[in-house]
């Protein structure tokens, strides 16, 4: 299927799966190895994390109890959870699952709380909320919310009546017969498991994210091919159709796109939607894309590396091969850049754990700088001060391209004084 072996070498990715679901039949390769330090190779029912892939399961639990008639998307999460609370009580009566689920809750949203693995993770989660900062009132903006895929599993356990974990195992890995998949890290011991690796050397990370961040991403782990067994149950059946409606139309970052319920939606070229979603935990990218009408879906499962130019390349030739799709190209400077107003844009953002900061550079181009407040993000926010141009009127694009892409920042919104109000890297950070 493919020279896998070439194309991790070629990007500098430890190890990697690639699964292809097309007419019926899974395809999977494996290359590389599992730990830089032990030298295992990946198997294709070697495990690796699918991070925020998890949110489309987490989804699919409540669109069963909505199918069921159990919940209500559009009645208040405290109708089911009187006890959640955040800093801004008005906006804490009034959040919906909907608003959870299409990420426009308006809470900070990067809160990794390790709350322990017990059987009370979730709940000691939702008591740990309580002082969370509103950046948006609800239903005002998208912003990027894992913490709001924890209240909705704590949801799926009140009205299963039972642990989040074990219902995810019951009803979406068990139920269909998946071979592979882990709900928790005490599973990962009965598999061949992957490490995630960060930084120039590509080490192995030695300590998992928190288990208390389960239904948003970050313990769920499985192989490739388990990935696209899940992705066949959603095609072969009618009940999740609900998931693939827009919802919302999220900032442009140069790709477009559109969300559903858990599901992220990508336009094409002829008016083919795909379904997807990608999943970046400690040291492992995920990504998965689907394309209903053609019975088709490719997952890309790596542990370290840049993971993006070695999925675009498995996509662009997956999609194009078999569905006639050909991928957006990713933004780029523009030759002649938007000027940006300098004194509209400057100033410090702030999200969850990261400040941004935002100075008048040269020749009509900004600075932005990343800066962790707490450990929230270390290993993963790079904190270089990086030079931004114009890339809209809306959004700047940075100068050099970093991790094999130039990033977007979208500017959003505006204050009294006519200053930009949000700076938008799929999380809303809000001007102080």
């Amino acid at each position: 299927m493919f020279e896998l072996d070439a194309l991790i070498a070629e990007h500098g990715v430890v190890g990697a799966q690639v699964a292809v679901l097309h007419n019926g039949a899974i395809t999977d390769v494996a290359a590389g190895v599992l730990n830089n330090v032990t030298g295992e190779e990946v198997t294709t029912d070697s495990i690796f994390q699918i991070g925020s892939i998890t949110k489309v399961w987490t989804a699919t639990l409540v669109q069963e109890l909505v199918n069921e008639g159990l919940l209500d998307l559009d009645r208040p999460v405290r109708d089911v959870l009187p006890e959640f609370r955040l800093a801004d009580e008005q906006a804490a009566r009034v959040i919906t699952p909907r608003h959870l689920l299409t990420h426009t809750a308006g809470f900070d949203g990067d809160l990794f709380h390790d709350t322990g693995n017990g059987p009370d993770m979730l709940a000691r989660y939702l008591e740990r909320m309580a002082d969370t900062e509103q950046r948006a009132r609800p239903g005002e903006l998208y912003t990027y919310c894992n913490s709001g895929f924890v209240v909705l599993g704590r949801i799926v356990e009140v009205l299963r009546g039972g642990r989040f974990t074990t219902v995810l195992r019951e009803r979406l890995v068990d139920g269909p017969g998946l071979r592979t998949a882990a709900v928790s890290h005490a599973e990962y011991a009965h598999r061949r498991c992957a490490s995630g690796h960060l930084g120039e050397e590509l080490e192995p990370v030695e300590k998992p994210m928190a288990e208390g961040d389960t239904p948003a991403g970050s313990v769920l782990a499985m192989s490739g091919r388990d990935l696209l067994e899940f992705v066949r149950m959603h095609l072969g059946t009618t009940e999740f159709d609900a998931m693939r409606e827009t919802q919302v139309v999220p900032p442009d970052f140069g790709q477009g796109g559109r969300q559903g319920l858990g599901w992220a939606l990508h336009d094409y070229d002829g008016g083919v939607t795909g379904l997807g979603h990608n999943g970046t935990t400690r040291g492992f990218q995920a990504h998965l894309r689907v394309v209903p009408s053609a019975g088709l879906a490719v997952a890309v499962l790596t542990n370290g590396g840049d993971s993006l130019p070695l999925a675009r390349e498995v996509f662009g030739r997956v999609l194009g091969e078999h569905a006639g799709i050909s991928l957006r190209p990713l933004p780029k400077p523009p030759a002649s850049p938007v000027p940006v107003a300098a004194d509209r844009v400057a100033g410090v953002y702030r999200s969850a754990g990261i400040d941004l900061h935002v100075t008048d550079g040269d020749d009509g181009r900004v600075t932005l700088r990343y800066e962790r407040r707490d450990d929230t993000f270390k290993g993963l926010v790079d904190e270089t001060e990086r030079e931004f141009t114009g890339l809209r009127e809306d959004a700047l694009i940075a100068v050099e391209a970093h991790g094999g892409y130039h990033s977007v920042v979208v500017l959003c919104g505006s204050d009294e004084l006519g200053r930009v109000k949000w700076l938008h890297f799929g999380r809303a950070a809000s001007r102080i």
